[in-house]
């Protein structure tokens, strides 16, 4: 499901810049789509960690053989030597089994995040071994799609904003957070058009 925003966001950032009228122009089916289920959101995000979009998607793939669902219990019950065998690493075992806990025991409730701001959701996540701001803020847009995130760690939107602003090295992050006001209160969508600027294949967490 696409957001019920995203065409005002569209025509709003079309206005206020250039390089992103376009992006949007030359992208026009290109959308943020949600999965809906949390747990696979984070899921895919710990697997996608520092490793190509190919070679996530092969992991993704031989779990999927693996498990009947990618449940919470089901990655439990699952022995590390068989998340090994279909290319977790040993500390992605520990980040995935120490997050399917969480949401077992309850220290992760999906069903509260509706309540809360995006900085409270940011805080209950990290506490998961393995899951950082940048993983928790790719939750934030892929799978609550919130309207105003902007994820400054991360290397593609870093590599984008170069590219647009003509610039001789990756800001610093302070200034890429200077960079990101101009796009409020849509700064999810204008990433995610940055994002296309450099890789044209959609993510989908």
């Amino acid at each position: 499901m696409t957001p019920s925003y995203w065409a005002q966001a569209c025509a709003e950032l079309s206005q206020c810049s250039p390089a992103l009228s376009v992006l949007i122009a030359q992208h026009p089916a290109s959308a943020l789509k949600t999965r809906g289920e949390p747990f696979e959101t984070l899921l895919r995000a710990i697997v996608g960690q520092q490793i190509s979009i190919a070679a996530a998607d092969a992991i993704w793939a031989r779990l999927a053989v693996l498990l009947d669902t990618t449940s919470p219990q089901a990655v439990v019950d699952t022995s590390p030597d068989a998340l090994r065998a279909v290319g977790f690493s040993l500390r992605k075992v520990e980040y995935a089994q120490d997050l399917a806990r969480h949401f077992l025991d309850g220290r992760i409730d999906p069903a509260r995040f509706a309540s809360l701001d995006d900085e409270a959701i940011i805080r209950e996540l990290v506490a998961v071994r393995g899951i950082g701001r940048w993983t928790a803020e790719m939750y934030l847009i892929f799978n609550l799609c919130r309207p105003d995130v902007w994820p400054v760690d991360d290397i593609g939107l870093q590599k984008a904003l170069v590219i647009i602003h003509g610039l001789p090295a990756r800001p610093v992050l302070a200034e890429c957070r200077r960079m990101g006001e101009a796009f409020r209160p849509w700064r999810s969508v204008a990433t995610w058009y940055l994002w296309r600027m450099l890789d044209p294949v959609e993510v989908q967490y």
